[in-house]
């Protein structure tokens, strides 16, 4: 499905809406209360589904709550789901938009988001995990204030935080090594999306690499303990996942992704996530629903033909913007091409 339309159409609105069936905040890290259109309080959205098991109705709004916060309100053929986790059993979407172009030259912090991302779309219950440890993150360095009053309580949100700590740790690992093998099973020179090497790298992460869980949490829980006094003139807890970054080569060069041309880390990037994709679909059996903001129009002909041949191998429904339909002719008959312009759509 490709959606063209001038700049300001409604074109990135309409995938963010599908990106809302995934847990997590959507592709454009938005709170719930930016997304209602101005004047109003609430938004629904539903999707219907055509699976083996039959069809499926998945819906997804927002209602004021408590103290006018906007409330996520999920359901599933009619009746109430828990949360966005519950969809993983009918769709699993994963995304690429122009925020991600300078990932490589970014900060840890977006590449952390970014493999959190990765990793919510094969294991839906990640996310729950990686707040989970942010917030006793935060209670611990509460507590460091006053390390002498507060030991006992230090002792069990430690616990807590070696717990969840190498949960999330393990989740990062497991797909990213899977993906790593995935795009160097896959690896073709001639390829126009170049094969990444990645890899997770911090202290954190070689410390606990070849430990089992359980040694791995006493050690943590250990580093932790004896690093309480550092972490209280630091001002924060400095060991841990959240100071995980990944590693990045650009595969048939062997060299560092941030030290490529700015084509070169682009061809990286939705190498990488096409490759994650074909994993998303061997891991959960659902083939993705795959969302590319924005895409075609930075890729030159060979890779745009590239890019859409790839998707169509992928198997699943493709969601695609662009402000000029031209970059959508080699498409074909392939796809849909539908004009946004601010409230309508249109073949």
């Amino acid at each position: 499905m490709a959606l063209a339309g001038e700049n300001g159409a409604g074109k990135t609105n309409l995938i963010e809406a599908l990106s809302l069936f995934a847990p997590g905040r959507g592709l454009r890290r938005a709170d719930l209360g930016e997304m209602v259109r101005i004047g109003t309080a609430r938004f629904a959205i539903s999707i219907s589904l055509a699976g083996e098991d039959g069809e499926h109705r998945l819906g997804v709004g927002s209602e004021p709550g408590e103290g006018g916060r906007a409330t996520r309100i999920c359901r599933i053929d009619g009746g109430p789901a828990a949360s966005a986790v519950d969809f993983a059993e009918h769709i699993r979407v994963v995304w690429l938009t122009p925020d991600l172009d300078g990932l490589f030259r970014g900060s840890p912090g977006d590449r952390r988001r970014f493999i959190d991302r990765l990793v919510l779309a094969v294991d839906a219950r990640h996310g729950a995990r990686v707040n989970a440890f942010d917030r006793a993150l935060r209670s611990r360095n509460r507590l460091l204030e006053d390390i002498s009053a507060n030991r006992a309580w230090l002792d069990a949100i430690e616990r807590e935080l070696a717990e969840l700590g190498i949960a999330v740790a393990s989740a990062r690992r497991e797909t990213v090594e899977r993906l790593d093998a995935a795009m160097w099973a896959g690896r073709d020179d001639g390829s126009p999306f170049p094969f990444a090497r990645v890899s997770l790298q911090g202290e954190f992460d070689d410390a606990i690499a070849s430990r089992a869980a359980l040694d791995a949490e006493d050690r943590y829980r250990a580093t932790l303990r004896d690093g309480r006094g550092r972490d209280a003139a630091a001002g924060r807890t400095l060991a841990g996942p959240q100071a995980t970054d990944i590693a990045v080569r650009h595969g048939p060069k062997d060299l560092p992704a941030a030290t490529c041309s700015t084509g070169e880390q682009k061809a990286l990037l939705l190498g990488l996530v096409l490759a994650h994709a074909g994993l998303v679909r061997t891991m959960s059996g659902i083939a993705p629903t795959v969302l590319l903001d924005e895409v075609a129009a930075h890729l030159d002909p060979r890779r745009r033909a590239a890019l859409f041949d790839t998707l169509d191998r992928l198997g699943g429904q493709v969601w695609m913007t662009g402000a000029d339909p031209a970059f959508f002719d080699d498409l074909g008959q392939r796809a849909d091409v539908l004009l946004v312009s601010p409230g309508e759509v249109r073949r």
